[in-house]
């Protein structure tokens, strides 16, 4: 079946998509997607009769036993193309977000910016892969104005193809740090990588937005670039408030937010740059944001016990995490570290563990719990540092963990959140 047809199929459906027959939306179309370890063909028939309108397949066979089973050569290439279709249909405004931290939460930003004056739809958690982004993609109705769609990569070539499919009217990446270096090597890989958004924003002549705070970002200035930052020739000059949540200062105007942690500073500024290009108020970007609150695991706040809990463990690399101990160092009051390992590292992965150890060693941190068999491995004889095998170690410990400033971070591989019942 022709894309132009399944798009008109999309439309019937009121861009409802489904990949999971336990969660199958009513009336949605049901991608039967493969996986290692299952085949979504066998479960065509089984989606709809759980609700699902029609089941795109690419095993001919069960294309048979149903009139409402759409034969095509590959369902992921049909769900792929079929959402850059989507794309080039609709005449919304598009934001591409990629970046080696805090593309979640800058995503969450500009959304809770974007939606006070304008329909906005968002990538949803962290479905920012060659299968996620499609689905965000397919979110995009006629009706929406704004849509940011994140995008994540741990390897060359990645980012560019699903630049492809977004093809967003303007972009931004985050921050280049030490992260996916299995596939990246090394940060001048992680460089290359990223920045294949930019060159193809410049390649097709759309918008890129800059930190001009980052060295490496203003090697894409041209005369396209919106630019923000503490640097006087931006765009858009913020100046950056001392204070244990992130605040900031624009136009003579104070904005606060519930937001933990100094590296969620120009994610908060990319949010309001985006907000006044777009022609919303300060004043109400300002309230949007104060009454914003992080979620799932990132730079979530937490209180338990006279303690507060900063809750920021979805995932963890080496930048991330010398920025969470910095900014916890910081902080007033008895302060409580525990780090977990880091993964997807490569060769630099022993090394990148010992050089986070002899980082903390000059930090303002009363306690510092490192958990996993990486950090072990880094053993040392320090001043209030511990180092466990694995959580279970340190639930069988006699320490105590009662500061009033407790953060909690490490791969997800790791779930360190698990953590928060033993405190």
């Amino acid at each position: 079946m022709k894309v132009e047809n399944l798009y008109d199929i999309l439309l019937k459906c009121d861009h409802k998509v489904s990949t999971d027959t336990r969660k199958i939306i009513k009336g949605s179309i049901f991608f039967a997607l493969k996986g290692e370890n299952f085949d979504g063909n066998n479960f065509a028939i089984t989606a709809l009769k759980n609700g699902a309108s029609y089941s795109i397949v690419d095993n001919k066979d069960i294309s048979k036993s149903d009139d409402r089973i759409i034969l095509v050569k590959d369902v992921l290439e049909t769900l792929q193309s079929l959402s850059k279709y989507n794309r080039t249909k609709s005449s919304c405004y598009v934001i591409g977000l990629t970046g080696s931290n805090g593309k979640t939460t800058t995503k969450e930003l500009i959304h809770q910016v974007l939606k006070i004056k304008y329909k906005t739809i968002c990538t949803k958690g962290n479905y920012n892969n060659h299968i996620g982004v499609p689905l965000s993609l397919l979110q995009i109705k006629p009706s929406t104005d704004y849509a940011i769609i994140e995008m994540g990569a741990n390897n060359f070539g990645e980012i560019k193809f699903l630049t492809e499919l977004v093809q967003p009217d303007i972009g931004y990446i985050t921050n280049f740090g030490l992260a996916h270096l299995e596939g990246f090597k090394n940060l001048k890989g992680v460089i290359r990588g990223k920045t294949e958004l930019y060159h193809w924003l410049i390649k097709n002549n759309k918008q890129i937005l800059i930190n001009n705070d980052d060295d490496e970002q203003r090697n894409f200035v041209n005369d396209k670039a919106i630019l923000f930052g503490k640097d006087k020739n931006s765009h858009y000059q913020f100046e950056q408030i001392k204070s244990n949540r992130v605040s900031l200062k624009i136009n003579d105007l104070i904005i606060e937010t519930q937001l933990y942690g100094s590296y969620n500073f120009s994610n908060v500024c990319a949010a309001i740059t985006l907000g006044l290009e777009n022609k919303i108020e300060l004043r109400k970007i300002s309230k949007s944001l104060k009454n914003y609150s992080s979620e799932n695991n990132r730079s979530q706040i937490i209180s338990k016990n006279n303690s507060e809990i900063i809750m920021d463990a979805y995932n963890a690399n080496p930048t991330s995490v010398k920025c969470a101990l910095e900014s916890l160092s910081n902080l007033t009051n008895s302060k409580l570290a525990i780090i977990g390992d880091m993964y997807e590292l490569g060769k630099e992965e022993n090394i990148e563990h010992q050089k986070i150890v002899k980082f903390a060693k000059g930090l303002n941190i009363d306690k510092i719990i490192f958990i996993g068999s990486r950090f072990k491995k880094c053993e040392i004889n320090f001043k209030n540092f511990h180092f466990f095998n694995n959580k279970r170690e340190l639930d069988k410990s006699d320490l105590k963990l009662n500061e009033k400033n407790i953060l909690i971070k490490g791969s997800r591989f790791m779930r360190m959140e698990t953590i928060l019942n033993e405190l």
